[in-house]
């Protein structure tokens, strides 16, 4: 393990705001009562929340600390290639990323509450396609809900409200692609303030590409099986709200609720989003 000294400033900064956030417990959580005793508690829920494009899983330190003070467990991987992961662009495929979260569901003691913003939303797809029996909900956050068949580039290229398709720019083997600062902020991060803005913006990586022009494959007996939810962002200039009704239309869930947010609702609207993952412990 690298230390402190060695790690590029993105790498020290992810590490930086992991550690912002209260350590994750195996099998219980704390809280302070009466004159400051402590009183074990059971854990709640597991939640595993998966980032979107260019992202890592700091992206969902606020949401998680929120949830974690609640009492519950929560896992916030870095898909390959990104956040804090080295593997190269080439090796990165949809199925990998599906392996990498199903083990993380497997880990959990009871089915998990599992979470996909954005391009996340197809991992989950996959994941509830692999190990449907693990998974308690799938929550959608302004994510790519995808019927069988379909490909992710294939949906966002029919996105016409979008901003993020012209703001890209791919490296020259065409295996990834990176999004220029101004879109970003304009699409990501409408409603945030400068400092976060200038934190997330630093902490972005390029985009492995395989994985977004990969066909979903999922079927009604295994991922139909699943409850859902879709957390729809009413300004969201990434994936249009137009969009997230159509494919609302075309895979409905059974529960939908709307967050007047732009499409980092983990950063701009914590706790409403915290508030809404919450319920679904109860």
């Amino acid at each position: 393990m690298a230390d402190q000294t060695t790690l590029t400033p993105a790498a020290l900064a992810v590490k930086l705001v992991r550690q912002s956030i209260a350590p994750t417990g195996k099998l219980s959580a704390y809280s302070v009562r009466g004159r400051g005793e402590l009183r074990e508690q059971q854990l709640l829920a597991t939640y595993v929340l998966v980032h979107g494009s260019w992202h890592g899983g700091w992206c969902w330190y606020r949401v998680a600390a929120r949830l974690k003070r609640a009492g519950h467990r929560v896992i916030t991987p870095d898909l390959l290639s990104l956040g804090c992961d080295t593997t190269p662009y080439r090796d990165v495929t949809l199925q990998g990323w599906t392996d990498q979260i199903a083990r993380h569901v497997q880990s959990a003691s009871e089915p998990v509450i599992l979470a996909g913003h954005s391009r996340g939303g197809i991992v989950i797809s996959e994941v509830a396609e692999k190990v449907p029996e693990q998974i308690r909900m799938l929550v959608y956050v302004s994510a790519f809900l995808l019927r069988s068949g379909q490909s992710l580039l294939e949906v966002a290229g029919g996105d016409s409200q979008s901003l993020v398709l012209p703001g890209l720019a791919f490296s020259e083997d065409r295996l990834s692609a990176s999004i220029r600062p101004d879109v970003a902020t304009a699409a990501f991060y409408g409603d945030c303030g400068e400092e976060d803005i200038a934190l997330a913006l630093s902490l972005l990586r390029p985009e492995p590409l395989a994985p977004s022009s990969t066909p979903v494959q999922i079927s009604s007996d295994r991922f139909g099986h699943v409850p859902r939810m879709y957390i729809e962002c009413s300004r969201d200039r990434a994936i249009s709200p137009s969009v997230q009704t159509m494919m609302q239309a075309a895979l409905p869930c059974q529960r939908r609720t709307v967050i007047d947010s732009d499409h980092s609702p983990f950063i701009s609207r914590p706790d409403e989003l915290a508030r809404t993952l919450l319920l679904l412990a109860q």
